[in-house]
């Protein structure tokens, strides 16, 4: 029997209803199956622990969760108590950066029982591979003067290892998909980091001659997403396009609360990460109505991270089914609770 070993950090607000969710039915379809069982354990990082203790995580955080296979993560932020730049760079962005997770992968898909807001979402079914380690989100710039003369600088570092890995992930991905990568640029635009971006892309899909590719300017890649987003199979992008054209993904769905993410570690030295694309919800915390869609199906894309991706397949269709048949939070136009989906998620898994 395989067994999985997983840090959780539910962190702050529904992220404490949705993450007890998921590791139910994690348990549940470890059950049904018997060949695997996972090892949860838990982390209390928060904001509510940074009050408490002056920080995100004890300063010995990334050693603890260095021996784990995996990391479980719920949500992270509650501006009321700490602000944002806050407990993201002292939890959520340390992780990514010093576990070397430097793939981002979102995807979004037409999914049974949500309404798009798209008169004809004509089945989509895309994944968005983001680099996720530098790009527009590097630390370099600051800002100096005061007043009228104030100025800030934000320096924007793309290398040719970090560019290349994330479209080579992105072209050995589209190879198990339906074999089509495209690249989110902004040449026209942006003198000096897409051209660079763009040359790259050239370069890289020499060595996948099996797999199509194209290349759209990131403002009209952002409007198909809306008007035909059924064309797009892999698409690839930095740091910040892949971020914003994800909650795109999200929006065309039904909602950014079902979406999920993976933090990906290449080099195995280090756990990779999962979470959900939603926030922490501080408005509806506390309530019961949460939806664990997003968190359960980050659970999904574990278990493909693992190679259970037989399992994860069959976690997604009872998911679907279940929304289908109207299970469904408020947030997706149901009435039914946090606690009322996850129920009937584990009743038919355990029919399986």
């Amino acid at each position: 029997m395989k067994k999985y070993e997983i840090a959780v950090i539910p962190g702050d607000g529904i992220g404490k209803e949705v993450v007890p969710a998921a590791v139910k039915v994690l348990h549940t379809l470890a059950d049904v199956h018997g060949g695997i069982r996972f090892e949860f354990t838990e982390f209390p990082w928060s904001c509510e622990y940074y009050l408490e203790h002056g920080n995100m995580m004890p300063d010995d955080g990334l050693q603890i969760l260095q021996g784990f296979d995996a990391i479980f993560l719920g949500a992270i932020g509650n501006p009321k108590l700490v602000p944002d730049h806050i407990s993201l760079w002292g939890i959520l962005i340390k992780i990514r950066r010093s576990f070397e997770q430097v793939i981002n992968i979102r995807p979004a898909k037409y999914f049974r029982g949500l309404q798009s807001p798209l008169v004809n979402p004509n089945d989509f079914d895309l994944i968005v591979v983001r680099e996720n380690s530098e790009g527009e989100y590097s630390e370099i710039g600051g800002r100096i003067h005061q007043g009228e003369d104030e100025i800030a600088i934000q320096s924007a570092v793309f290398t040719r290892k970090g560019t290349e890995r994330a479209m080579r992930y992105a072209f050995e991905l589209a190879r198990k998909r339906r074999g089509h990568v495209t690249s989110a640029t902004k040449s026209n635009g942006i003198y000096h980091s897409m051209p660079f971006w763009d040359k790259i892309f050239n370069e890289v899909k020499q060595d996948y001659p099996d797999v199509e590719t194209a290349s759209y300017h990131i403002d009209a890649l952002t409007a198909f997403f809306v008007t035909r987003p059924q064309i797009f199979d892999v698409i690839v992008a930095s740091n910040l396009f892949g971020d914003i054209l994800t909650d795109v993904g999200g929006a065309i769905m039904g909602s950014i609360g079902i979406a999920p993410a993976a933090n990906i570690n290449l080099n195995g030295k280090y756990p990779s990460m999962f979470e959900p694309v939603h926030g922490s919800a501080p408005d509806i915390c506390g309530k019961g109505i949460a939806n664990p869609i997003g968190q359960i199906w980050t659970g999904k894309m574990m278990l493909d991270h693992f190679g259970e991706n037989e399992l994860g397949e069959k976690l997604l269709d009872v998911i679907e089914d279940v929304t289908a048949d109207g299970i469904k939070t408020p947030d997706i136009g149901g009435k039914a609770t946090t606690k009322e989906v996850t129920e009937e998620i584990c009743r038919r898994l355990k029919r399986l």
